[in-house]
């Protein structure tokens, strides 16, 4: 009687929609996330603009018209638009890191800002442009109270630039200089005199071996320069003796972990130390403010015995704060899926942002391959750790801040497309994210029909109303409105249309949990089939998408069970014999088919 009770609870949970249970009771893959920059989302508070800070740009890092400065917004505007984002049918608000940053770095005449929050001084605070660690708490707690999730955007890899390098002249680049050029027992060579005596290099990763590094002049002579030898937080990170000081990554071989991210100070994370430093911060993030989940920038540039022990630290962190669901995802910036994979499997990362998605989105959806990309790329699911259950976690996107919007490479592999048929298309790669397996991640503007004109930089828009000479030429989808005025028209057609497919995901645990069969694909453009099955019913549901400007009529394969279909999104009929079912779809449309109950 027992199993039979625990057995309907279960039945329950799964099929009640996601917005009336506890969020806590989530699983990763129920959620839908929507990522924001908070400099670019909404400006609630002018006073932090200049993150507290006098005199001019180079200062304060606050220029506007600028799209590598401050533009001022702030948390308070993300607790602020939560109604917006929620009745989007997002669950959970992925926010770019919020740390105190170094406001401005780089040589003279291509200085920059941190207002993306990728170059942080201070791992304990938010950073002052941003508002205040309460402003922080604020929003957590509100979105707790709306059953919504938040997860941080963190940082191990790599701390602002503050280290510089005897030999390199300020502000030029310091080549990469490997472990068997430069070894950690010689200064500056083989041939140089011997020090850090005893030390058996890196792959030792105990605390005894690093207790004999103690000079970090191997490879080239670091100092920090007059005034900075304190801004780091906590004081341990200020010590060049925790960071691998081997000059600018190459991306390849041993500099991929071990290089400095274009002259951002590299984290010596093999170094016990450096590992028991980061648990405690990022624990204690988990801690004060009960977040929901990290997405880890660059952790492909991080040797995997940290992640080996930092996730599994995080996560019983999370389950002693009550959060039994912490949700994990590292950045590994390849569309390839063994790599992708690998990170799962040897890193032990619980999963990873899928590239590989996105790339068969774009490959098929904003280009001209054909729909079987995707055959290949779930063929690929089985690599992860844990197989299909980690794939149901990578969460899924079409755009983001560092490579672009969808919208833009539509419209590179389609000059002359007009803008309706690129918002259609925009439209189709979203259906594609909030129906197949995976967690759908949109990008904050996508739904307001943000275009851009490349990756980093030019896809980093204000939503808030933007004084950005570049964003402000810039036409928009589904609107006559530009970026002059603030854009959070929750009538605009492409966030309706998100709305509803999200709502739909929301109430139909297939699309959230189910397990998927490709059904039709080819190796040109035109239908995509795909069924999902109920984890509790196993009932189907159908979804097909057409990926050409063409109409399409076809016999799609189904369980000779499902006989009849509701319509959740287009116009499904009934099986035209067991096992088969007729589908019709016009140009760039999609169609999902939930199956009733087999007779």
């Amino acid at each position: 009687m027992k199993h039979l009770l625990l057995a309907s609870l279960a039945a329950l949970v799964a099929t009640m929609p996601i917005a009336a249970a506890d969020y806590r009771a989530r699983l990763p893959e129920d959620e839908t996330i929507y990522f924001l920059l908070p400099d670019r989302f909404d400006n609630a508070d002018p006073s932090n603009d200049r993150g507290g800070q006098a005199g001019d740009r180079l200062h304060t890092g606050f220029d506007p018209t600028d799209t590598a400065f401050y533009h001022g917004g702030d948390i308070k505007g993300v607790t602020a638009k939560l109604d917006y984002i929620q009745k989007l049918g997002a669950t959970a608000v992925w926010v770019a890191p919020i740390f105190v940053n170094k406001a401005v770095q780089g040589p003279p005449g291509h200085e920059s800002a941190g207002y993306h929050g990728y170059w942080i001084t201070d791992f304990t605070h938010v950073d002052p442009h941003l508002g205040t660690d309460a402003d922080f708490k604020a929003l957590v707690d509100a979105a707790h109270a709306r059953g919504m999730k938040v997860y941080m955007d963190i940082v191990v890899n790599h701390t602002a630039d503050v280290i510089r390098y005897r030999e390199c002249a300020d502000g030029a680049p310091c080549p990469y200089r490997s472990r068997a050029d430069y070894p950690y027992t010689r200064k500056g060579g083989p041939a140089g005199a011997p020090i850090n005596a005893g030390f058996a290099g890196d792959a030792v990763q105990s605390s005894a071996n690093f207790a004999k590094l103690t000079r970090p002049d191997y490879a080239y002579t670091p100092y920090v320069p007059a005034g900075e030898e304190h801004v780091k937080v906590p004081a341990w990170l200020n010590d060049p003796i925790y960071y691998h000081n081997r000059g600018n990554s190459t991306f390849t071989g041993e500099s991929s972990t071990m290089g400095d991210f274009s002259g951002l100070d590299d984290v010596m994370t093999e170094n016990p130390r450096v590992v028991a430093g980061f648990i405690d911060i990022y624990g204690a993030w988990i801690d004060r403010f009960h977040v929901d989940g990290f997405r880890i920038d660059t952790a492909r540039h991080v040797n995997p015995e940290f992640w080996q022990a930092f996730a599994p630290a995080m996560l019983k962190r999370a389950k002693a704060d009550g959060i039994p669901h912490f949700h994990i995802f590292g950045e590994v910036a390849v569309p390839d899926v063994a790599t992708l994979a690998e990170h799962t499997r040897v890193d032990k990362l619980p999963a990873v942002l899928d590239f590989g998605f996105r790339k068969a989105a774009l490959d098929s959806a904003a280009g001209k391959a054909g729909t079987d990309v995707f055959d290949h790329l779930f063929a690929g699911d089985s690599l992860y750790e844990d197989g299909f259950a980690t794939a149901d976690e990578l969460p899924t996107f079409v755009s983001n801040h560092d490579n672009g919007r969808f919208a833009w490479y539509v419209k590179q592999a389609f000059p002359q497309a007009s803008d309706e048929e690129v918002m259609r298309r925009v439209i189709l790669a979203h259906a594609m994210i909030l129906t197949l397996r995976g967690v759908p991640t949109i990008y904050a503007g996508d739904e307001q029909g943000f275009v851009g004109k490349g990756e980093d930089q030019a896809a980093r828009e204000d939503q808030f109303a933007s004084r950005t000479p570049s964003y402000l030429d810039q036409t928009l989808l589904g609107t006559s409105a530009t970026h002059a005025t603030a854009r959070f028209d929750e009538d605009h057609p492409i966030y309706r249309a998100i709305a509803d497919l999200a709502r739909i995901r929301t109430a139909t645990p297939a699309l959230r949990r189910g397990t998927q069969i490709v059904r039709a694909s080819g190796d040109t453009p035109g239908l995509l089939a795909v069924s999902r099955f109920d984890p509790v019913t196993h009932r189907e549901v159908l979804i097909a998408f057409n990926t050409s400007t063409a109409p399409i009529a076809a016999n799609v394969q189904v369980e000779t069970a499902s006989r009849t279909f509701a319509s959740l999104h287009g116009t499904c009929a009934a099986a035209t014999a067991p096992g088969s079912v007729r589908v019709t779809l016009a140009p760039l449309d999609y169609m999902i088919c939930a199956a009733g109950a087999s007779e």
